[in-house]
């Protein structure tokens, strides 16, 4: 189950008209994503957290999804959205600096050395 709708993601993006499938490609992607970023699983509510920590899928650390990955997800989805290929070349890009990390950051476990 997405935490990130289509509406949710169609309004996002401007976008009311492209192809099902590949936003939810885009959805899914940027929520992986963050995912592997804060290192620990994201649910949409209590219940299904439960389900997967009973069946031991829900791995250490598990929470619910909050405005910030919400938010961080959105932001995720805008960049892979707008840059369907690897190299982009003739644009100047600028990271925002309160961009998906920023938002994501205080969620994150497993740091490393």
């Amino acid at each position: 189950m997405s935490l990130i709708s289509m509406a949710q993601a169609r309004a996002h993006l401007r976008d009311p008209d492209d192809d099902d499938d590949y936003l939810q490609l885009l959805i899914d992607s940027a929520e992986l994503s963050a995912m592997n970023y804060l290192n620990r699983q994201v649910y949409v509510d209590a219940q299904s957290m439960a389900e997967a920590t009973l069946a031991g899928l829900a791995g250490e650390k598990p929470m619910l999804c909050n405005a910030s990955f919400k938010s961080a997800c959105l932001l995720i989805l805008g960049h892979l959205y707008a840059n369907r290929e690897d190299v982009v070349t003739g644009t100047i890009a600028t990271d925002l600096p309160r961009g998906s990390q920023a938002l994501l950051t205080p969620y994150r476990v497993g740091w490393g050395i």
